[in-house]
């Protein structure tokens, strides 16, 4: 819901009906026994006992806020996971609680199957390695907070075909970023986790091959939060006065911006319910035998 309100559909409630199957089915488990491997005054360590990320990351990242607030950075690291859904999510309460947050989610054996960004890649092409989900919240004081929330990958999963392929040798460099910033999230956000020591709980929960990261930086450890947000204000008031819009938008603006004004819309005048939510709910309704608020006199 939290997704629905900032407009990220991809991640909102259509994403209910894969996650019930995955339960029933036995891929990800539904009774999770999530535990503290390891801590110090700095990092967190925690076992998500092959459930999905949700529950895990969030106490991940409200100890990474308390570790912050004390000694200026705190970082929590989940392992045996499945999705953890919008890596915003965890980068927000960061922001929420005057830090800057970062999150990164990676996955087990990234680059072994050619199988990536969620999209076909039958040529196992590089330029469409990965597509870890990444994001950095910042806040601002009275603009729109910066809150980059987005995957690795330059290219959707729904882009693929020759007019794509063609882009690898046009624009080469953007594909050599795109690359790069998905193996290091591949390597903070699932390497780092330790979710190769995790064999038991993937061999038992077969959507269970993920981690999660998320690093929250206390702002005033380091610099006035007033003056940090004052300069985010900046930031954004320049590119918007400066700035061209890009071709087919109005405003330049920076990231997260789009998503606070959707937020604020669908809070007050409720989300826009789609297709593709009807369809997931309806999926899930027929299956679990739930009726959907729709059918109920």
């Amino acid at each position: 819901v939290n997704s629905d309100l900032r407009g990220v559909r991809s991640h909102g409630s259509r994403t209910v009906n894969h996650y019930c199957q995955a339960f029933e089915d036995g891929r990800l488990n539904p009774k999770p026994d999530i535990r503290k491997l390891h801590e110090t005054p700095t990092s967190v360590v925690y076992d998500g006992d092959g459930s999905l990320g949700y529950w895990s990351m969030v106490q991940a990242t409200e100890d990474a806020i308390a570790k912050a607030k004390e000694v200026g950075l705190g970082m929590g690291l989940v392992r045996g996971i499945g999705h953890y859904g919008s890596a915003g999510h965890y980068t927000r309460m960061c922001m929420d609680a005057g830090c800057i947050g970062f999150s990164v989610q990676g996955h087990r054996n990234a680059g072994r199957h050619g199988f990536d960004g969620g999209g076909p890649n039958p040529g196992k092409h590089l330029g469409y390695f990965g597509n870890p989900p990444i994001s950095f919240a910042i806040p601002a004081q009275d603009e729109h907070n910066l809150v980059l929330d987005a995957a690795t990958c330059i290219l959707a999963d729904y882009q693929r075909g020759d007019e794509y392929e063609d882009l690898f040798s046009m624009i080469p460099a953007a594909f050599f970023k795109s690359i790069g910033y998905g193996a290091v999230a591949a390597m903070l956000g699932g390497g780092l986790t330790g979710f190769t020591l995790s064999d038991d709980t993937w061999n038992r929960w077969a959507n269970a091959r993920q981690g999660g990261m998320v690093l929250a930086i206390h702002i005033d450890s380091v610099v006035p939060e007033a003056v940090f947000r004052a300069e985010t204000d900046r930031l954004a008031h320049d590119i918007g006065a400066t700035y061209t819009p890009m071709p087919g938008t109005d405003r330049s603006l920076l990231p997260g911006a789009i998503e606070e004004e959707r937020f604020e819309l669908h809070r007050t005048q409720g989300i826009r319910y789609g297709e593709m939510e009807q369809t997931a709910a309806r999926a899930a309704s027929e299956r679990l035998g739930v009726p959907v608020p729709w059918d109920e006199e």
